[in-house]
C-alpha cells in the first residue's frame, strides 16, 4: 500500500534550487533509502515532508490526501514521525519522561495542558512498553544527557514511535555510531518496519543502506538521478560517478 507520494517536488532558497522536480512513492512496511552526497537535498526533502519548510512547487500526498502547507504538529498528528541526525532529547529529563512528553502530545491538545495529568497508569504502561521495545528499560530513570549516543538514538526513535506513526522519517540514524551499535540499531529499524510502519531512511553508511533497503532513491544537486534495488544502484554509472565512487 502506498503511504506517501511525492510528485515533482521543488524547493528554492534565495534563487538556489535545493530540490528540483523530485518524485517517488513510499509504501507501508517498506524501508526506502534516500542517499546522495552532502548538499543533495536529502534533509530539505525531510523538512518539507514534515512541514518545516513549504515547497516551491510539486505535491505531497499522505494516504491519498495532500499535506502541503500543513504545520509540523499537524503532519505528526496525521501519522508521520521524524528523527533528526543531531539527537534532540530533553537533556535534563530521564528516559521515561522524554517518552511521556511524546505521549502527552498524542493525548492532549497542548503540552501545557498535559502537565501532571498525563501520568495516568495506562499511559505510563504504554510508555514503559515502548521503552522496552527499543531496548532502554535498564535506563528508564537515567537522565537523557548522560546516555551514550547509541542509546540517545534509540530514545529519539522511541519518542517518534510514541506518536503512533504510519510513516517514520529517519535522518542519519547510524551517524557517529560504532559498528556494533549500527548493527543493533539496524535490528531495531527492522522490527519497526515489521510492524507495518513505512520508513524513509537518509543514511551515508552504505553498509546500512544496502542491508536494510529493498529500494533506494538517489539525489544529486537536488535532482533524483536514480531509483531501484541495491543491486541496481550499485551498478548505476550516474550513481557511481556522483556518489559511490570506485568502491562500488
Amino acid at each position: 500500500m502506498t503511504l506517501l507520494e511525492v510528485k515533482a517536488l521543488s524547493k528554492e532558497f534565495d534563487g538556489l534550487r535545493a530540490l528540483d522536480g523530485v518524485s517517488f512513492a513510499a509504501r507501508g512496511g517498506e524501508i526506502l533509502g534516500i542517499i546522495g552526497p552532502n548538499g543533495a537535498g536529502k534533509t530539505t526533502l525531510f523538512n518539507i515532508i514534515s512541514g518545516i519548510y513549504p515547497p516551491s512547487g510539486g505535491e505531497i500526498n499522505f494516504e491519498g490526501k495532500s499535506i502541503l502547507r500543513l504545520k509540523p504538529h499537524q503532519v505528526s498528528r496525521l501519522g508521520i514521525g521524524r528523527t533528526f541526525q543531531i539527537v534532540r532529547p530533553f537533556q535534563n529529563l530521564d528516559v521515561e519522561a522524554n517518552v511521556m512528553v511524546a505521549f502527552g502530545h498524542r493525548v492532549y491538545p497542548s503540552l501545557w495542558k498535559s502537565a501532571g495529568s498525563v501520568w495516568q497508569p495506562e499511559i505510563q504502561k504504554e510508555v514503559q512498553d515502548l521503552i522496552d521495545r527499543v531496548g532502554l528499560r535498564p535506563h528508564l530513570k537515567q537522565i537523557a544527557k548522560t546516555l551514550p549516543l547509541g542509546f540517545k538514538k534509540r530514545l529519539e526513535i522511541a519518542r517518534a514511535l510514541a506518536l503512533q506513526p504510519r510513516l517514520l522519517l529517519l535522518d542519519e540514524p547510524s551517524a557517529g555510531l560504532r559498528f556494533e551499535e549500527s548493527l543493533q540499531l539496524m535490528g531495531l529499524i527492522r522490527q519497526v518496519c515489521d510492524q507495518g510502519i513505512g520508513i524513509l531512511l537518509i543514511e551515508h553508511n552504505m553498509h546500512v543502506v544496502m542491508d536494510l533497503c529493498k529500494r533506494i532513491v538517489v539525489l544529486d544537486h537536488g535532482s533524483k538521478i536514480a531509483e531501484g534495488s541495491p543491486e541496481e544502484i550499485r551498478s548505476n554509472p550516474l550513481v557511481i560517478q556522483a556518489y559511490l565512487g570506485k568502491e562500488a
